[in-house]
């Protein structure tokens, strides 16, 4: 059983006998007594960055406050590594917390691009179009992404957001309601299952103990405009948190505008001393009109327009999404506890596609220029977990299984220029599923040692019921299964109270999605089942430091080897035939710093360097004929990765003074649009600028803020589509804009 500790941290309610709860509660006494900047607990820096910050930095054993009012010395509790709540600098792993002030002070709370630039490794590519969501990689994984996040597995309070297939989207994250979001790195994502590159994790925060309203509210360039209400408390045995908020765009960009409306509810009921029950429901309706990229002359001559096609096939997508998760823990004794949880849900997509008609029509195998999606789909996971010894020494470990259904109609019709339906060009019933079984355990074995590991057992299996039968297209119904033990192990050294060496390894394997089974080359029928899962063994070690003052460092290296890397075929008539090709090699580090000085300066620093390469040469037909297969040299980019990243912040907020602003400085390395790195977008660095007021009384509190993206004026591509079709690979991000905000709580 769970309860928030003094620091509105998840604590465990009978830690009496337990000496693992024991020992976590030590950690979490030493960490309170150190301060650290707020927000966040990262990767580190190089020596000459903390040397060169270090006469700044505040006396060891001072104590601060950061701008929202909670102790700067908070420990960072996560649970994504072990699926229980650990200090992440005891775990042998790269993770990081971001917690709600970093979420929410100075930001409209829009994307998840605003605040994963801090998390390094993490590359987030706002696309300026919410009908493709925005581009996620970790670790080069989820790079080809063209729509959605892939590589990367997304979940909200435990539900996943990506599908079994490894497809995954953002749209129904509530940032207003976030209590934190938990990013993990390196091979104990493996342990998630299918494209789990790397794991993101957000969370609602729990109602607090007297109700409570929040009101917010934006506006700024481009005709963007937010507006939100979020009520919460507790009454007897029921915590209850819920919200809504509408969003509205013209967007940066000609034929960019779209709306959001976004509900979020958790309740928490419970039903006796050793039995709690959460239920989390979820809505959002998103209609978005599609800009697409565009080619370098067009970029060059105006970043705002969008390619003729855009405007004469009326290029959009409308997304409605639905869905309910429960989640029952029950304490079995004081060793021992289960979690039952169950979501499930529905998703109806129609998009509209700028697919020439001469491309639609004629061929038999084409499937039209809309698309359209009724998706249902649920889930279950059981976990067991236990708090014992081992050889006289802590040891703790779950074990469980989950089960993911999606099941989805998917049609496609002719694209008549944007206006209506055409005629229907594919019909079908498409089903994947998966089933794993899974165990992680945690070992102090000795008074410096502890060890990590887990294994999974994945079963992804896929099914096509083909309904559209025609002259040159058959039925094409089939199906597949990916079976797939991913292991991982860590171990971590405690060289001091201060200081803790770490290492670990893994394997993980990465299944095609429906969308990339979708075609074969040549207009040949029926689904591409040659495709197989790419797979990977990915090493790391690291280190995680607190040095006097509060500062936090850690820094990890990292080699990943990945088998039967899923590459583009072909690229003709609109739409991306795939393969597997090649091997590829990710070799790189992270660090990153964080400090206070002069008590009331906050200062961040996140980095990353990537070199993500192939090993083997393969071909690929960029364009549509008579363009001719071109070789890939072993050697060359693996598109979509910057191989430097760097993202940096200085916050200050005076003691006695009601207010705080920063500067945020951000760098993206040059980006290649293809896999035979013929064009690229160029590197860029962006500055951010903002400003936040804040009045108090006793039952209510007022802030405002006003917030200045891309301060100099830059003019750069944000985001670029991997292997696009028509080489139209650029999305320009906005010049200089402006949000002003205010944000009102008041308790009952």
């Amino acid at each position: 059983m769970q309860s928030t500790g003094r620091h509105g941290i998840i604590a465990t309610l009978d830690p009496g006998r337990n000496r693992i709860k024991r020992e976590a509660a030590l950690s979490l006494r030493r960490d309170s007594q150190e301060p650290m900047a707020h927000r966040i607990t990262t990767s580190c820096p190089a020596a000459l960055l903390a040397l060169g910050a270090g006469a700044f930095i505040l006396p060891a054993g001072a104590q601060t406050e950061s701008g929202q009012g909670e102790s700067s010395g908070t420990p960072s509790i996560v649970v994504t590594a072990t699926r229980s709540e650990r200090n992440s600098f005891d775990l042998p792993v790269s993770i990081d917390r971001i917690d709600a002030d970093a979420i929410r002070e100075g930001k409209p709370m829009i994307n998840l691009s605003e605040t994963l630039s801090r998390v390094p490794g993490v590359v987030v590519q706002n696309r300026q179009n919410y009908s493709q969501d925005l581009q996620i990689s970790s670790r080069g994984f989820g790079s080809r992404a063209q729509f959605g996040v892939r590589g990367v597995r997304l979940y909200a309070d435990g539900i996943p957001a990506t599908s079994p297939d490894g497809q995954g989207q953002t749209s129904n994250f509530d940032l207003g309601s976030a209590e934190r979001i938990e990013v993990m790195r390196g091979p104990f994502s493996t342990l998630y299952g299918n494209a789990s590159g790397g794991v993101i994790q957000v969370f609602t925060e729990n109602g607090p103990p007297e109700p409570t309203l929040t009101q917010s509210g934006a506006a700024g360039s481009y005709g963007t405009s937010r507006s939100a209400l979020k009520f919460g408390g507790q009454s007897g045995a029921l915590n209850y948190i819920g919200g809504a908020s509408h969003l509205e765009t013209t967007g940066y960009r000609d034929h960019s505008a779209a709306e959001k409306d976004l509900g979020n509810a958790k309740l928490k009921l419970a039903l006796s001393d050793d039995t709690r029950l959460a239920l989390i429901l979820n809505s959002v309706r998103q209609p978005a009109q599609d800009p697409a990229g565009l080619n370098r002359a067009q970029v060059e001559q105006n970043p705002r327009q969008v390619d003729p096609s855009v405007i004469l096939f009326n290029t959009r997508k409308s997304v409605v999404q639905n869905q309910l998760g429960t989640t029952v823990e029950h304490r079995l004794s004081a060793s021992d506890s289960l979690r039952f949880a169950a979501y499930g849900g529905s998703r109806q997509v129609e998009q509209f596609l700028a697919i020439p008609i001469a491309a639609q029509t004629p061929s038999p195998t084409s499937s039209g220029g809309v698309v359209n999606l009724d998706r249902f789909y649920y889930g279950l996971d059981l976990r067991w977990s236990r708090a014992t010894d081992l050889a006289g020494q802590p040891f703790a470990f779950a074990v469980g299984s989950d089960y993911d259904n999606q099941k989805e109609r998917r049609r496609g019709y002719i694209n008549r220029f944007g206006t209506n339906l055409g005629e229907l060009k594919r019909d079908e019933d498409d089903t994947v599923r998966s089933a794993a079984l899974y165990a992680q355990g945690d070992w102090k074995f000795a008074p410096r040692w502890s060890a990590s590991a887990g294994l999974r057992h994945t079963e992804v299996s896929f099914y096509s019921s083909d309904y559209y039968i025609a002259t040159g297209n058959p039925d094409d119904s089939g199906n597949i299964k990916f079976t797939n033990t991913s292991p991982a192990a860590g171990l971590i050294y405690e060289v001091d109270p201060s200081l803790n060496l770490y290492g670990n390894v893994g394997k993980g394997f990465e299944t095609p999605t429906f969308t990339e089974l979708a075609y074969q080359k040549n207009n040949a029928t029926g689904l591409n089942f040659a495709l197989q899962p790419s797979t990977s063994v990915n090493t790391e070690l690291g280190a995680k430091a607190r040095l006097p003052g509060g500062q936090r460092l850690t820094f990890a290296v990292f080699h990943i080897d990945t088998k039967n890397e899923i590459v583009v075929d072909t690229a003709t008539g609109g739409r991306n035939t795939f393969k597997n090709a090649s091997r590829t090699t990710r070799n790189g580090a992270e660090w990153s710093w964080s400090a206070r000085a002069f008590d009331s300066l906050d200062l961040l620093v996140a980095a990353s360097f990537i070199n993500a390469r192939y090993r083997d040469d393969f071909t690929t037909v960029p364009g549509p004929p008579p363009q001719q297969p071109i070789t890939v040299s072993a050697g060359s980019y693996v598109p979509g990765v910057p191989r430097r990243t760097f993202y940096g912040e200085a916050r200050w907020s005076p003691v006695g003074h009601s207010f705080s602003t920063a500067f945020e400085l951000r760098y993206s390395d040059r980006i290649y649009t293809s896999d035979a790195n013929t064009d690229r977008a160029a590197p860029y660095s962006v500055v951010n600028w903002r400003i936040v007021f804040e009045q108090r009384a006793s039952d209510w509190r007022v802030s405002e803020f006003v917030r200045i993206e891309n301060l100099f004026d830059k003019n750069y591509v944000g985001s670029v589509i991997i292997g696009d079709t028509n080489q139209r690979f650029f999305e320009p991000a906005p010049r200089r804009n402006a949000i002003v905000g205010i944000n009102a709580v008041s308790r009952f």
